[in-house]
């Protein structure tokens, strides 16, 4: 670079010297010259680095001796510098030059530049959006928008117009001519004004030029033009363009992507979760409580999967499948992941509604698909959650006979359950809320040959979950005890209903910062459970208060003094959530009911509204509720049952459950129902009505507590009203006071005496004497 520098500053100084005499200028020139050249001597004379000497030795690498031979130093230095001279123009000459390195060190830095993808894309659709955009901002030309008043007095009337454009039949275009300029006009200016139709343009252009005299011959020309805007166009075609786009990205994206032969992002693979039988399955037929049948029915299936071979020895067949019905929550998916988790073999769980998609074909691929992955797996077991979402019976669900993606869906799926071979050890299990709407063809023998009802769990059952789910939980009381109680005060409660009692106790005595978890925080918990939170924060009037607590008090009253209505366990009028007030009672498992009983429950369910009516002569909204539930059981007596002389045993209920245009009865027989179910409800209130007329007192004494005390027990309600009239065991005594059960000997029944074949009376087992018909109605 000095060199280069130096020489640069001599060849100044040769051009400053031959112009030296043509003036001072080139006279200051010089002088700054040699100026330049006496700083570049000394800059290079302390910063280049002493030359080496002639005789001093060439450093050759170790081991290249031989091939510089015996040259002296400055010849094997010489020879050296010309050899890589030559091969770096050789290499210069074949091999394209590195890109500049970065960096600010001294060798130009070491680090590779970090590659740029560029994605044309990305790049292509950022410019045309520029381009759209700097369209849509800048004007078409520049043309100067005038109206016809503007073109007739400031250019037609002084003569400037040279012609005229009407472009695409609605604007004019008015070109002007040179003399213009002398106006003060730019010649070069466009003016533009729009017109209605051309030829009222014509017309009125027509009339100025015959008013201002302008010969025929001098008359301004018109020429029409269609002009097409490209902006416009690509507006107009701008959404389309971008659907394509999008549709092609997609497309694209899935091919190459997540979606693999599946189609777009995988649409057709089927969703089902694959368990792990050794690390995701930790579920054991001991972890399910209160269903003792359905495990002992279902353990069949864990046989098959575990020695087929001594089934297959006798010519039997492995069930295809098995359906499990029953309410929500009541441990249908649990129990099928428990026979998984017994059997020690893989578990695929999908749900009904992830087959059909707004696809056409999807549901189909999906099905193929996930017996596929089963087949691959084998033995293996499918638990399909909700299938009523695909299997519903054809022709009933509303679809105008039209083959929907839900029907072909179900049509694949009866294909691969009817095809694959039971030999192949692949189990379906499905689970559904409502049986009586699938399809006969799924429900037939060879598809789903087992039908598995898990109904809510009966006292004992509720009793074997609550102590599954009090493991977990830190308590210093007896988990016998605790589970027994827990089970009477819980009654139609689901296992799901149950672990949520649970879970509920063990925040409730968090929050109040406990040890353990206490009696008293189940009771809060299943309060919380059936009436919802506390409103502390909702405070009635004392009028409302007042009234509340009388409505409560008709309930129980009315409930204490009839003989078939539930027995009372807590009544209460402390907000919780849409309700001012609550009674809990403790129903039996039961499972039929008589017409006296569902009248009783009537009656009780009316004596808030009844108490009102007494003591306020007025009625309020709090009795909605109750008049729902009332009027429910009086139809249902009417229409379901036959419990109604009128109508007689006949019962119009919709054994699908679905809804349909068309009643099942005519319009006299409607008339006819409504007016013997109104003259139910009337019958029960009147009834209602004459009890609570006479139990006045005890109405007032329980709301006057009420009001002091807001939450009555059992206990309470016995010291102000006495026993009930009637004798009754209820479950809390039958089960937590541990009454004896009435449980039948595993021994073979007694012969049956005949006054013909024997003078004796036999004695009664003692079985049969717990089971009169006195007791019976008495209990």
């Amino acid at each position: 670079m000095l060199s280069r520098l130096a020489q640069a500053s001599s060849r100044n100084g040769a051009a400053v010297q031959r112009n030296a005499m043509r003036g001072p200028l080139f006279n200051r020139l010089n002088r700054t010259t040699s100026i330049l050249r006496k700083d570049i001597r000394k800059y290079s004379s302390d910063k280049e680095p002493p030359k080496k000497k002639d005789d001093e030795p060439f450093n050759i690498p170790k081991g290249f001796e031989s091939f510089f031979g015996k040259q002296s130093g400055k010849q094997a230095k010489q020879s050296a510098e010309e050899a890589a001279s030559k091969h770096s123009k050789n290499s210069a000459d074949q091999i394209p030059k590195p890109p500049p390195k970065g960096g600010n060190s001294n060798n130009g830095g070491g680090n590779k530049p970090p590659e740029v993808n560029v994605n044309m894309n990305m790049v292509l659709g950022t410019a045309v959006g520029t381009w759209l955009l700097w369209k849509m901002t800048t004007p078409a030309d520049s043309s100067r928008e005038i109206t016809w008043q503007g073109f007739r007095t400031q250019l037609l009337d002084k003569g400037l117009v040279d012609k005229l454009v009407v472009v695409n039949r609605n604007r004019v275009r008015v070109y002007l001519r040179s003399e213009a300029n002398s106006l003060g006009v730019s010649a070069h200016q466009t003016f533009v004004f729009t017109i209605g139709s051309p030829d009222s343009f014509e017309q009125k252009l027509e009339e100025a030029q015959n008013e201002l005299g302008i010969p025929s011959n001098e008359r301004i020309p018109v020429a029409y033009r269609d002009e097409i805007s490209v902006l416009q166009t690509a507006l107009h075609f701008a959404p389309t363009v971008l659907l394509i786009g999008v549709l092609v990205y997609m497309t694209r994206r899935g091919a190459g992507g997540a979606g693999g032969q599946g189609g777009i992002f995988g649409i057709g693979k089927s969703k089902a979760k694959m368990f792990n039988q050794e690390t995701d399955i930790r579920v054991k037929f001991k972890d399910v409580a209160g269903a003792d049948e359905a495990k002992e029915e279902i353990m069949e299936f864990v046989k098959f999967l575990k020695n087929p071979a001594v089934y297959e020895r006798l010519g039997a067949t492995i069930p295809k499948g098995a359906i499990l019905s029953g309410p929500p929550g009541t441990g249908k998916t649990l129990l099928a992941k428990a026979t998984a988790g017994e059997a020690g073999v893989p578990f695929l769980s999908v749900s009904g509604s992830e087959f059909v998609e707004m696809f056409v074909g999807v549901g189909p691929s999906r099905v193929r698909d996930l017996f596929a992955t089963a087949k691959k797996n084998a033995p293996c077991i499918i638990f399909v959650d909700e299938i009523d979402a695909i299997g519903k019976a054809r022709g009933k669900g509303g679809q105008m006979g039209g083959n929907d993606e839900r029907e072909s869906t179900l049509n694949q799926l009866l294909v691969e359950m009817d095809g694959f071979d039971s030999s192949q050890h692949v189990v379906v299990l499905a689970g559904t809320n409502r049986p009586d709407v699938l399809d006969p063809a799924l429900m037939r023998p060879g598809r789903f040959d087992r039908h598995i009802a898990i109904d809510r769990p009966d006292i004992a059952g509720r009793a074997q979950i609550f102590k599954v789910h009090l493991k977990p939980i830190k308590t210093q009381v007896d988990m016998e005890q605790l589970s027994r109680k827990l089970a009477a005060l819980t009654p139609g409660f689901s296992g799901a209903d149950i672990h949520n009692v649970c879970n509920e106790a063990a925040l409730i005595a968090a929050r109040h910062m406990k040890d353990d978890v206490d009696e008293k925080d189940f009771e809060d918990a299943i309060e919380r459970v059936i009436a919802g939170l506390e409103k502390k924060s909702r405070v009635l009037s004392p009028e409302e208060k007042t009234t509340v607590a009388y409505h409560e008090a008709g309930h129980a009253v009315a409930g204490w003094y009839l003989q078939y209505a539930d027995p009372l366990l807590k009544v209460s009028i402390i907000p919780r959530n849409s309700a001012l007030g609550y009674a809990q009672y403790l129903p039996k498992d039961q499972y039929l009911y008589s017409k006296k009983q569902l009248f009783d429950r009537a009656c009780m369910t009316l004596g808030g509204r009844v108490s009102e009516e007494i003591f306020f002569d007025t009625i309020t909204t709090g009795a909605h509720d109750d008049l729902q539930k009332v009027t429910k059981i009086a139809y249902a007596q009417v229409t379901t049952y036959g419990m109604n002389e009128k109508v007689g045993p006949l019962s119009f209920s919709d054994p699908q459950g679905e809804q349909q245009f068309q009643k099942p009865f005519s319009e006299q027989t409607g008339t006819l129902i409504d007016n013997e179910a109104r003259q139910i409800v009337v019958d029960a209130y009147e009834h209602t009505r004459k009890l609570l007329t006479e139990k006045k007192a005890d109405i007032e004494k329980v709301a006057k507590l009420l009001l002091e005390k807001e939450v009555l027990n059992r206990e309470d309600m016995e010291n102000l009203l006495g026993k009930r009239p009637f004798k009754e065991f209820t479950v809390y005594d039958e089960y937590v006071r541990k009454k004896p059960k009435i449980r039948l000997p595993h021994r073979a029944p007694p012969k049956i005496w005949h006054p013909t074949l024997s003078s004796k009376t036999p004695k009664m087992p003692e079985y049969a004497l717990l089971h009169t018909p006195a007791d019976s109605a008495n209990a």
